[in-house]
């Protein structure tokens, strides 16, 4: 994507105590961290300057080679990514790419990473990476998410277990993410903690405006 001047979002988090590393390569942003517990929730807001193509991707469960060339590990969780637009209105989500698009895992064959393309006209867009099956509620992000509150949910939901990060074959994986956002102008994140009162009364302020957006 192409840079124009943008604006930073702050989006808020859910449940987020993760180490972020974010590495840009051109209109490429790749992202790495990882989660605590099944009900987290890791929030970015991307800025789009022209209509453009956008993909948004994980590498979370079968692992791979991510945009900025780094080799991330498999056995991470089953993902799923959510798109919103400047309003907070769900666009869409993507729980399976589908093999072909993304990797199979090399332990159980499944092809459960994320895989989500779309034409995005000028704005600020808030991308959610959640744990299968928290999916966003909708219509709106101030809706929530399906398991929000419920912590490590897979293990009693899928496997009659204990334990977080349990696929629906009944493989645990760890809480390792990997995302990249591709054909984009700007990527920021919010590592920090947040409240779900806040989340749940809408709050994704804008803070700052700064010099270019990049087209999604």
């Amino acid at each position: 994507m192409k840079l124009s001047r943008a604006v930073v979002l702050i989006a808020v988090a859910l449940v987020v105590g993760f180490a972020m590393a974010p590495t840009a390569n051109a209109n490429n942003f790749s992202f790495t961290g990882n989660f605590t517990q099944d009900d987290n929730v890791q929030f970015f807001s991307v800025t789009v300057g022209v209509t453009s193509n956008v993909t948004f991707r994980t590498w979370s469960y079968a692992g791979g080679v991510n945009a900025a060339g780094q080799t991330i590990a498999s056995d991470g969780f089953d993902p799923i990514l959510a798109v919103f637009d400047s309003t907070g209105l769900l666009i869409g989500q993507n729980d399976d790419g589908g093999c072909g698009l993304v990797a199979a895992d090399p332990e159980t064959g499944q092809c459960y990473d994320t895989y989500f393309t779309a034409s995005l006209g000028p704005g600020t867009y808030t991308v959610s990476v959640m744990q299968y099956n928290n999916f966003a509620n909708g219509p709106n992000l101030s809706n929530g998410f399906s398991q929000q509150g419920q912590g490590n949910f897979t293990g009693p939901d899928f496997c009659g277990t204990t334990g977080p990060f349990w696929d629906v074959t009944c493989d645990q994986n760890d809480g390792h993410w990997a995302f990249d956002a591709l054909n984009v102008g700007n990527v920021t994140t919010t590592p920090e903690p947040a409240s779900l009162a806040l989340l749940g009364s809408g709050v994704l302020g804008l803070v700052g405006v700064l010099r270019r957006k990049l087209k999604m």
